[in-house]
């Protein structure tokens, strides 16, 4: 074979392999193209596989919630509800040391005496007054038939003799119409709507039924108009009152006015409650004209609500019941093993006596970081998703460890602070009623109502807190007076 028939074939296998490289140059551009789409597709999978993970755990633990485990009421867990704190072990059942009994006991004067006799002795022999001695009393506290009393103010008109000029009497200020009801009824019927919850048609029926006069539902309305007019001077001193307290109380509610959501705020002392209605729940009610969170200088036990820490001019303190709940549900969905080891510590210093916490303070406080820096390791990252807007998708519990880190002091406010309270109980008491109210009526009509129930029942809240008779204060309140603008200046 000659030489050029050698080149010539040479040349024509490297064509050859030419276009085989070339071929290979391709298939590997597009294996890379098809490597790069993989790539991309199993982190997007990734991504998926872990919102639908993070999805599936807050499916299971809104199906596993209850009240010790989410913000879910106690009524919500039918007959397996539990205390919210565990009740020690082998304690003694019924009354405890230190409780005040309530039990009937006999009045010196009775309304009504019935003298039960001996009749005549075997013999025939029939007793005298004179041989008759007291041997015991025994006395029945029951109701009489409730009736209406009804007060006639006769006008008189005379002709001076001298004069020739007509003289007429004057009725009381209160007393415009030929008849009308008294502040007794209207005491009683604003008791009825607003601490009492019920309907108007169900205090008509009851008037009906006690006295037999159907109150008018305009009627009831219109005396809770009266008395939410005659209570504003009460509700300033309340307010100030509450501002002036070292420690103050503050929680929300959602409630539904004229067929929208609205909210039921609150700030309230051992001793005061004020209540106001918003149509928002955060810094736009707390810091407007209705709120009092700006004059409070000492303390604020709230539920960790961002807009609260807002302020600062006074200090927080965040409510230990909510923690608790919130670790209680990390720890039985099993994902999160630091929740119920921090839950433990939590509680050991809750029931650790309030000297024992402050000379181990610095022991309590490296403790609960070092508790923090665990979980804040074992918590999931957040997953950076290309071209996709806004926050990143956290679980509860990275979002829990988080705000631990943050908010140390507040969390371990009751631990050094003798007057701060562990839990935020006081403020939630006192809108508890709110919820009922919904449940009784479902929404409130107008705005105006929802008022009127704000001020007359933060009113109602703190003349029980004083031990005050309420029916008593509500009709003083409608003659100008209570016990707070009047008799009381507490």
């Amino acid at each position: 074979m000659d030489k050029d028939q050698q080149i010539s074939e040479l040349i024509i296998k490297v064509d050859c392999l030419a276009q085989r490289l070339g071929q290979a140059e391709k298939s590997i551009k597009k294996l890379e193209s098809v490597n790069t789409a993989l790539r991309l597709g199993n982190t997007k999978l990734k991504v998926e596989n872990n919102e639908l993970r993070l999805e599936n755990n807050e499916l299971k633990a809104r199906i596993n919630s209850n009240s010790n485990n989410s913000s879910k009421p106690p009524s919500s867990d039918g007959y397996k509800k539990k205390p919210a704190f565990p009740k020690a072990k082998n304690g003694k059942q019924g009354g405890q040391k230190g409780h005040k009994g309530r039990t009937l006991q006999q009045v010196e004067k009775p309304d009504k005496i019935v003298e039960c006799n001996p009749n005549k002795c075997n013999c025939g022999h029939e007793f005298t007054k004179d041989e008759l001695i007291l041997s015991e009393t025994r006395q029945v506290f029951d109701l009489p038939q409730p009736r209406l009393e009804i007060t006639e103010y006769q006008i008189h008109k005379a002709r001076c003799p001298i004069c020739g000029k007509l003289n007429k009497g004057a009725a009381p200020e209160n007393v415009n119409a030929p008849v009308q009801y008294g502040n007794g009824v209207k005491a009683y019927a604003v008791l009825l709507n607003v601490h009492f919850k019920l309907p108007f048609k169900k205090i008509q029926l009851l008037f009906g039924d006690l006295f037999g006069y159907s109150i008018n539902e305009s009627t009831v309305y219109s005396a809770s108009q009266q008395c939410y007019k005659k209570l504003e001077k009460t509700e300033e001193i309340i307010k100030s009152k509450v501002a002036e307290n070292n420690v103050v109380h503050a929680d929300e509610t959602g409630i539904r006015v004229a067929g929208r959501l609205h909210w039921l705020h609150t700030a309230t002392t051992l001793l005061h409650t004020y209540l106001f209605v918003h149509e928002k729940r955060g810094a736009l009610a707390l810091t407007s004209d209705k709120s009092i969170l700006d004059r409070i200088n000492g303390w604020l036990v709230h539920d960790c609500w961002s807009s609260y820490f807002r302020f600062k001019k006074f200090k927080h303190a965040i409510c230990g019941a909510h923690i608790l709940r919130e670790l209680e549900g990390l720890s039985e969905s099993g994902q999160s093993k630091w929740a119920k080891v921090f839950k433990a510590f939590l509680m050991s210093v809750y029931e650790m006596p309030f000297e024992k916490r402050v000379k181990r303070r610095q022991q309590i406080e490296a403790r609960y970081i070092l508790i923090c820096a665990i979980g804040e390791k074992s918590e999931p990252t957040p997953i950076k998703v290309k071209g996709k807007r806004g926050r990143y998708k956290r679980t509860k519990g990275r979002n829990l460890v988080e705000r631990l880190i943050r908010k140390r002091n507040a969390v371990l406010a009751f631990a050094f602070n003798k007057e701060v309270p562990f839990t935020n109980n006081l403020a939630e008491r006192d809108i508890r009623p709110a919820k009922i109210k919904q449940k009784i009526s479902n929404c409130f009509r107008t705005f105006t109502g929802a008022e009127i129930y704000a001020r007359i029942e933060g009113f109602v809240s703190t003349a029980r807190k004083h031990n005050q008779n309420v029916f008593s204060e509500l009709c003083t309140t409608f003659e100008e007076h209570n016990f707070i603008s009047g008799k009381i200046t507490c």
